[in-house]
């Protein structure tokens, strides 16, 4: 990648935090960065993502995996959760969104899990190489996860919501919620969601430069099922 290159990913990254109203400081603009030069330098040998072009890269997965920052700050504002927040990014693949939301709020704890080695091995390289100390790599299927509990837990196109609630429900917190990005409001999945869940919240994101549909939907075990 040229310096030129370089500085227009910077840029478009800049331009990108302003649609996106996050307040980042240079570095952490860094290590955002860092992390697109890795995914590309890792790309070559392992298949991390079918977008191969860098700048297609930073609006596809970065400020796509960015759009969810200020809603899950404000989320967990609302709950009143203080100090270190405990996150869980559900087939994490190259990071996406778990590296992101690590750089962006580095007083939570981010554990990115994958079911893919290789790809685990790529996020735990990345927490390396760009000090990330809040950031843990795990080569599971989330079924075979011991529970924690994660007080959030996140997908970005990882499966169905009932498949991806089912499979993560005994890692949840109580009081947890999770998160889960799509494209289009998946109005089929959210009815088949089973009574135990209930979607407190739909999230329409733009995400700058990207031409497409986005949203995160918000889900949390129902207060029945809560007091059971």
């Amino acid at each position: 990648m040229t310096f030129e290159s370089q500085d227009r990913l910077a840029a478009t990254l800049r331009e990108g935090l302003v649609g996106l109203k996050l307040d980042l400081d240079g570095v952490q603009q860094g290590l955002l960065l860092r992390h697109l030069a890795l995914i590309e330098q890792w790309n070559r040998v392992y298949n991390l993502t079918a977008v191969r072009e860098p700048a297609h890269m930073l609006t596809q997965h970065l400020l796509d995996s960015l759009a969810a920052v200020r809603p899950l700050r404000q989320v967990v504002a609302s709950n009143g959760w203080r100090g270190e927040v405990s996150l869980l990014d559900v087939g994490s693949g190259a990071g996406l969104p778990g590296i992101s939301i690590a750089v962006t709020c580095p007083e939570w704890s981010m554990t990115c899990v994958d079911a893919v080695g290789k790809k685990a091995g790529f996020i735990r390289q990345v927490g390396v190489e760009l000090g990330l100390r809040n950031l843990a790599a795990v080569h599971s299927r989330v079924e075979a996860l011991v529970p924690k509990p994660w007080q959030v837990i996140v997908s970005r196109a990882f499966a169905s919501l009932a498949s991806f609630t089912a499979s993560t429900a005994p890692l949840l917190a109580e009081g947890g919620v999770w998160l889960a990005m799509k494209g289009k409001v998946p109005n089929q999945e959210i009815a088949q969601l089973p009574q135990d869940i209930e979607v407190f919240h739909v999230e329409p994101l733009e995400v700058p430069g990207l031409n497409a549909e986005r949203c995160i939907v918000w889900m949390r075990r129902t207060m029945a099922a809560q007091r059971v």
